[in-house]
């Protein structure tokens, strides 16, 4: 499985951006998806995460303010980020998987950062 991340950018706090990960190869072995985030300095923080059946997570740290979504053949998935912040500036990777490995496919990662 490869993904590839897209729609990271340079924007003012406040505003939006949308992030897209595409999968490719063999997709019918993920089960779940996700975005991580790290910023410098930091861990990596698990952002959110969807299954084939729709079933979401958010971090406390992004709800309310972050929507993860997928497409019905769980081979697109977005991450709609609203309100951003300077705390959210961060490289952002898409993570996908089996249920029991489900980090076992990271991409390349988009960076994202929130201006003042």
């Amino acid at each position: 499985v490869q993904l590839m991340e897209s729609g990271g950018g340079l924007v003012q706090a406040g505003g939006s951006l949308k992030l897209s990960c595409e999968a490719s190869g063999s997709i019918s072995d993920i089960t779940i998806m996700g975005w991580f985030r790290q910023a410098p300095g930091n861990p990596q923080e698990l952002v959110a995460s969807i299954t084939t059946g729709g079933t979401t997570y958010t971090a406390d740290s992004v709800k309310d303010r972050f929507t993860i979504s997928k497409d019905n053949a769980m081979n697109t998935m977005y991450l709609q980020m609203d309100s951003l912040t300077l705390d959210d500036t961060a490289v952002y990777y898409c993570v996908a998987g089996p249920y029991s490995d489900w980090y076992k496919w990271w991409g390349q990662g988009t960076q994202v950062t929130v201006s003042s």
